[in-house]
């Protein structure tokens, strides 16, 4: 437990603190989804690794990074209530850091996105513009249940995935690429909406509209759980259409297993909603992949 009355003392960040700062367990999405871009390119990444390895860390540690840490800025009395031992309310980042770490990431993110070339570039400025949009006045898309996560779902899955496929292909990806990166950055708002289970009680005192504060956590699950399959039957359907069967049939599967995983949260959904983000999202990224192999002869590059 930290010592809070050493830590309102602080001058400067604890190190500690500013790595859970920016919250490395969250950086897997977007990092998955730039390289599911990359395979769906119909270019190989191993042709050029680079811009592959320089993607992934953009996508992860600095941009989702960044993220992380403007919404910890701007949710700091939030975190108060649910959460005071973290970096900003325990005081383990004292003052206004939590802010001047946040910008400066900004401003590392525009950096190396440049070195992504035009449609790495565009793609950064969208993803750093849509993570003050969701955190910060007066825009605050948190405060809604249904713009918040779904600005998210888009930045984390369908933005990376969108980057991936242009930076290796040099150009816009085709139809089927952002098609299938569409309906999985929609999906993810489902997910989105089960991650705010956690901060229910904080949403509440605060005002923050989240579907679980709005709807209660019974119905904010259902909610959650046909925004995740639907788009996933749409994409086995289109994977079915285009002649991609053995695909198709695998994301099935996966979604098998989804339902599964649903009607046990559904027993107890304000309880087994972080149990079901360790499981199901699981399985939702595996679909993405089968997905990205699928489409990668279908004109991508």
């Amino acid at each position: 437990m930290t010592d809070l009355s050493n830590a309102s003392a602080r001058q400067w960040p604890e190190p500690a603190a500013m790595l859970t700062l920016i919250k490395p367990i969250t950086w897997f999405p977007p990092m998955w989804a730039y390289l599911c871009g990359t395979v769906s390119s119909g270019v190989s990444p191993l042709s050029r690794p680079g811009l592959v390895a320089l993607g992934v860390f953009l996508a992860g540690p600095v941009v989702c990074g960044m993220s992380q840490a403007a919404n910890d800025w701007c949710d700091r009395h939030v975190d108060a209530i649910n959460e005071p031992y973290r970096p900003i309310p325990s005081g383990r980042i004292p003052g206004r850091w939590g802010l001047y770490i946040a910008l400066t990431m900004s401003l590392l993110a525009l950096v190396i996105g440049w070195q992504l070339g035009p449609w790495g570039f565009g793609a950064t400025v969208l993803g750093v513009l849509a993570a003050w949009a969701y955190s910060a006045e007066p825009v605050r898309l948190k405060k809604s249940g249904w713009w918040g996560p779904g600005l998210v779902g888009l930045s984390y899955e369908t933005l990376p995935w969108f980057t991936g496929a242009a930076v290796l292909s040099a150009g816009a990806p085709s139809g089927h690429v952002v098609i299938v990166a569409l309906l999985y950055g929609i999906g993810a708002h489902g997910i989105m909406t089960l991650n705010d289970f956690k901060a229910l009680e904080g949403d509440r005192q605060m005002g923050v509209n989240s579907l679980p504060v709005t709807l209660g956590p019974e119905k904010a699950a259902w909610v959650a759980s046909v925004v995740m399959a639907v788009p996933q039957v749409v994409v086995i359907g289109l994977l079915t259409l285009w002649d991609r069967p053995w695909h198709a049939a695998g994301v099935s599967a996966v979604l098998v297993v989804q339902f599964w995983a649903m009607s046990v949260m559904m027993r107890d959904p304000k309880g087994k909603a972080p149990w079901y983000n360790g499981v199901g999202v699981g399985l939702y990224v595996t679909g993405m992949m089968i997905s990205a192999f699928a489409i990668r002869s279908l004109g991508g590059a």
